[in-house]
């Protein structure tokens, strides 16, 4: 990928992210959606990618901002790839869905989500740096709030509301 396009992507990563923290403060029901569905295609693009590319991976270690994470990558990591990032995917499929439940669950997911989005910021432009962290912030005001009903009920009933 071209330096160009790098930046391209991290510019979009980013204002994505602010937008993420600005609809998680107005609307909680579709900021809860954007994550539901940012953890659901991550983990299925993950999963299918360290199946049949498990290569791709590698590819981080340049763009980390710490040594440690280099080492990781370029040491273990790189041993143990499809095995490694297929957890990760089945971690991040598990936060999609239990953003999308409802009570205590919805919390767990969004705790994980803040964990797993912090945990790869140090993966710099890799991870669209400081995209994670703010969408991060966007969990955290999520996480602030109940929710009585699933993701699913929650779009139900707004789209059977009155006119």
């Amino acid at each position: 990928m071209s330096q160009e396009t790098m930046l391209i992507a991290q510019i979009i990563s980013n204002v994505i992210a602010i937008l993420m923290v600005i609809i998680s403060w107005k609307w909680k029901t579709a900021g809860r959606t954007l994550f539901v569905i940012l953890f659901l295609w991550a983990g299925q693009f993950n999963l299918r990618t360290a199946i049949s590319q498990p290569a791709e991976y590698l590819n981080y270690a340049p763009l980390a901002y710490t040594e440690m994470y280099k080492t990781f990558i370029l040491g273990f990591f790189s041993e143990h790839i499809t095995a490694i990032v297929s957890m990760i995917a089945i971690c991040q499929l598990i936060i999609g869905i239990l953003v999308g439940l409802r009570g205590p669950s919805v919390s767990l997911g969004l705790i994980g989500a803040i964990i797993f989005l912090v945990a790869i910021a140090p993966l710099g432009t890799g991870a669209g740096f400081p995209a994670t962290l703010i969408m991060a912030l966007a969990a955290y005001i999520l996480l602030r709030k109940q929710y009585q009903r699933t993701l699913y009920g929650q779009l139900v009933a707004w789209v059977r509301r009155p006119a």
